[in-house]
């Protein structure tokens, strides 16, 4: 039986770069059971102090951080030594790293990440363009559009647009109907990099069948009609093929390893 941890994790800021550092860790391991106690914005010695305490209080405890503060962190480190509570700082050494790296001393300041610059401002920018945008809704100035989405219904068309714009990238998905044009303005646009989703017809067969379920609305049959998928699937790669717009397949693709395929076709459009 696998025994299960208790797992802190201490930010001196929102939390939210320590929990996707700890969400790819975990991934790693199959058989690793736990239970997760976070704790934000933890900026002095009392604070680290009762979370020692609570350490103390559970079995298997381990601590990970994200305290840029040297001398925070150091009394972290000290704490948790001399407590026997095993303790990871995940930014200390890479911070140190490019220090020497940089030739220059880092600012050690909590929540730096999160300045209202001018790429802050152009990520809520591009939220809310993205949200206005989403499933067809507007498209009437599709040329101020940096990414323009195209695919079936189910082809995480939404979810990789909102990725998309928390990246800073104004983000347009419309969804393909067979027997509907697109958009005139969508085949004129050099601009945009345009991509096209599709999935294994089955697959998306699945998932139709389960939203309507949800939706208790079985009126709509070609919906879910599995010739009819495959019709519909058929018809966006000949469009895609036909306007020599890349293709992504993202039947087993989560959202950021399709977002990060567009990414890389973004980079490869700007070198061109």
């Amino acid at each position: 039986m696998n025994e299960k941890y208790n797992v802190y994790l201490v930010s001196d800021s929102t939390g939210e770069t320590l929990d996707r550092i700890f969400l790819s860790l975990k991934s790693q391991f199959a058989k690793f059971s736990y239970e997760k106690k976070e704790f934000a914005f933890v900026r002095t010695e009392q604070q680290i102090d009762k979370i020692i305490i609570d350490c103390n209080k559970s079995e298997n405890s381990l601590i990970l951080y994200t305290i840029v503060e040297t001398r925070l962190a150091k009394y972290m480190s000290s704490q948790s030594e001399k407590n026997n509570v095993p303790c990871f700082g995940i930014l200390g050494n890479l911070i140190l790293s490019f220090s020497k790296l940089l030739n220059q001393k880092a600012i050690h300041k909590p929540s730096a990440q999160h300045v209202l610059d001018d790429d802050y401002y152009k990520r809520i920018e591009a939220i809310q363009f993205t949200m206005t945008h989403d499933d067809g809704k507007k498209v009437d100035d599709i040329e101020e559009a940096d990414v323009i989405l195209l695919g079936v219904s189910r082809t995480s068309k939404t979810p990789t647009s909102i990725y998309l714009a928390n990246r800073g990238y104004k983000t347009i998905n419309l969804p393909l109907v067979l027997e509907q044009k697109v958009p005139e303005g969508l085949i004129l646009n050099k601009k945009a990099c345009i991509v096209g989703l599709i999935a294994d017809p089955e697959r998306l067969a699945d998932i139709r069948r389960n939203r309507v379920a949800i939706m208790n609305d079985h009126k709509i049959k070609d919906y879910t009609n599995l010739d009819y998928i495959k019709k519909e699937v058929d018809d966006s790669k000949n469009l895609f093929k036909k306007n020599n717009w890349p293709i992504i397949d993202v039947t087993r693709r989560s959202v950021e390893e399709t977002a990060a395929s567009i990414l890389k076709i973004i980079e490869i459009k700007r070198n061109k």
